[in-house]
């Protein structure tokens, strides 16, 4: 999913200190025979998705520096979190469609996907 095709909410959310807005993506799951298996079938939780909003906060490395995100992550990312992790929230596009979203914390976020 590129940052062009991500829907845009009704509202503009910008996340406080080290939070971060993520739209979840379903991974795609097609049998050996072409079969594709809808979401409802497979019963996890999406465990990637896309940033639309990084907070300004950052976290601390190992030298007790704060690390700010935007030196690592940018809007339009896709990545890695846990599959329990962040609140999610229910928005509306601008279409009036519903859109779930989470608000992650920084340190739920496991890696970028390439």
């Amino acid at each position: 999913m590129a940052a062009s095709s991500l829907p845009k909410l009704s509202v503009t959310i910008e996340p406080l200190g080290d939070h971060v807005l993520v739209m979840p993506i379903e991974a795609e799951q097609i049998t050996s025979f072409g079969i594709v298996i809808p979401d409802t079938a497979k019963g996890e939780k999406p465990q990637q998705g896309i940033i639309l909003a990084l907070g300004k906060g950052g976290i601390p490395d190992n030298n007790g520096k704060v690390v700010n995100p935007h030196d690592f992550l940018k809007v339009g990312d896709r990545v890695l979190f846990g599959k329990y992790a962040g609140d999610e929230v229910k928005l509306k596009d601008k279409d009036n469609k519903n859109v779930e979203v989470k608000v992650l914390n920084l340190n739920s976020i496991l890696g970028l996907v390439k």
